[in-house]
């Protein structure tokens, strides 16, 4: 959690930011489900149509009850 960098750019000069796996679970945990998926999609547009079909929650409250959704638990992985 900590050997993985992910770098992001502000667009500013000097604008480089770095963050560890771990800093991101800890603000926004979906936000960490939602790069893993977007880096296996293919680097083109429609890669970037289809990450606009993945939904990530990251309480157990969603509107999608309907559905009967999998729950993932990452203790268990």
């Amino acid at each position: 959690m900590t050997d993985r960098v992910y770098v992001r750019y502000t667009g500013y000069p000097g604008g480089q930011r770095f963050s560890t796996p771990h800093e991101i679970l800890a603000k926004r945990p979906a936000e960490l489900i939602r790069r893993s998926v977007k880096g296996m999609l293919p680097k083109t547009r429609l890669g970037d149509k289809l990450i606009n079909n993945l939904y990530v929650y990251a309480g157990p409250e969603h509107p999608h009850q309907a559905q009967n959704p999998k729950s993932i638990k990452f203790n268990e992985i």
